[in-house]
């Protein structure tokens, strides 16, 4: 693994915003705009390294199933902080019916620097984003600036294909809705539910389009409508199963929900039971169930424990994004013990991102189904990987 820079494209920005990417800027707190995407520098890779990292990822996958079965067999809802019952019943039953729900793709992010295992960061299951400029604007930089070079991206053909395998488990003679939420300002979620859309056509698949906001309820039916007062049998929804579960309308999804064999009248993709694996939770309860295993970091629910003196750590609030409310604690810089958050978090030890000439790496690696998928690279200027940090491409030599 190696950082090489290079002379942007003189057309870079139009050129990939023709290909999806129409959020290549992003504005500073002074007003400023600097890029998101990134390709003034780029991330060298052997094949040997991604083969061996391929192999991780999906180790990692089925161990984060086996955390899931885990969690719902010992009932250990409350670890993650779901505590209603009714939602607790549907992520359950939701998992024991997995293999009649569709289910598409998810997010590893690792800290690797190229000499040492690859280590767990956190895992979104549910609402992973990154995913247009990893699948299409990297791909084509590197056919435009590496012809004849080779990617760890097979993201767009994985996803028609895990398109065409679960077309059977839809409701038929009803199109697959898409929806994100309107509230996002920079069109992140709309492009990455368009890009998918994008997918699912080429599947073959009958879709529709909507926002969140547009959903509707019709009470007479009692039942989801789109905004032409048509059934919505299925959607898949860039929007947290925390907040469809939490909101005004979670009564009538947790009612209507169509949680596999058709018992429902509304089938939400991504399933339920992702809800297991998006929750910060999880690296402590793997840390229970794999104690020691090389791709894993230490991780507790209940404090720091050793961590605050060893190592340090990070406390993660069990649901974020863009790395909001990480907190990072040096070893010994507490008085008097280490103080916990007042909301629940996972105290995972400190691994600071690996620093490539000043840039704090981490790697997104994509899983669509059960199989490795592709390799999307964030840079940030500081240890917290937030809205600031950059995207880069990425070639294998």
């Amino acid at each position: 693994m190696e950082r090489r820079t290079i002379e942007p494209r003189p057309d870079w920005q139009e050129t990939v915003e023709e290909q999806g990417l129409i959020y290549p800027l992003t504005r500073y707190p002074d007003g400023s705009l600097r890029p998101y995407w990134d390709e003034s520098a780029y991330y060298v890779f052997s094949l040997e390294e991604v083969e061996a990292l391929e192999e991780v990822v999906e180790e990692l996958h089925g161990m984060c199933l086996a955390a899931a079965e885990h969690i719902v067999t010992a009932d250990r809802f409350a670890d993650l902080g779901i505590t209603d019952p009714r939602i607790a019943h549907a992520v359950g039953e939701a998992w024991r019916r997995r293999a009649e729900l569709p289910s598409l793709y998810g997010r590893f992010d690792l800290h690797y620097d190229g000499t040492g295992p690859a280590k767990l960061l956190e895992y979104n299951a549910d609402t992973p984003t990154s995913l247009v400029e990893a699948a299409s604007p990297q791909w084509f930089w590197m056919e435009e600036c590496f012809p004849g070079a080779d990617q760890w991206n097979s993201l767009h053909e994985r996803l028609i294909d895990a398109w065409k395998k679960q077309a059977a488990l839809l409701p038929p003679g009803s199109p697959l809705y898409f929806a994100h939420s309107s509230a996002d300002e920079l069109g992140e979620d709309l492009m990455t539910v368009a890009y998918l859309k994008e997918t699912a056509e080429q599947a073959g698949l009958d879709t529709g389009w909507l926002s969140m906001e547009e959903i509707g309820w019709d009470r007479l039916s009692g039942r989801f409508v789109d905004n032409g007062l048509r059934f919505i049998r299925s959607i898949f929804k860039l929007y947290p199963w925390e907040w469809l579960t939490t909101d005004r309308f979670a009564d009538h999804v947790l009612d209507t929900l169509d949680n596999g064999g058709g018992t429902g009248s509304t089938l939400w993709i991504e399933p339920a039971w992702k809800m297991l694996l998006s929750n910060k939770a999880l690296l402590a309860i793997l840390w229970e169930l794999y104690p020691g295993h090389p791709n894993l970091l230490p991780a507790y629910l209940d404090g720091p424990r050793e961590l605050a003196d060893t190592a340090g750590y990070v406390a993660k609030p069990l649901l974020g994004r863009e790395g909001a409310g990480v907190t990072i604690h040096e070893p010994g810089t507490g008085t008097g013990g280490p103080v916990l958050r007042d909301e629940p978090c996972c105290y995972q030890q400190l691994a600071p991102l690996p620093d490539f000439d000043g840039n704090h790496v981490v790697l997104g690696a994509w899983v669509v189904e059960n199989e490795s998928a592709g390799l999307g690279i964030r840079e940030s200027s500081g240890l917290v990987t937030d809205e600031y940090a950059r995207f880069l491409p990425h070639v294998i030599l």
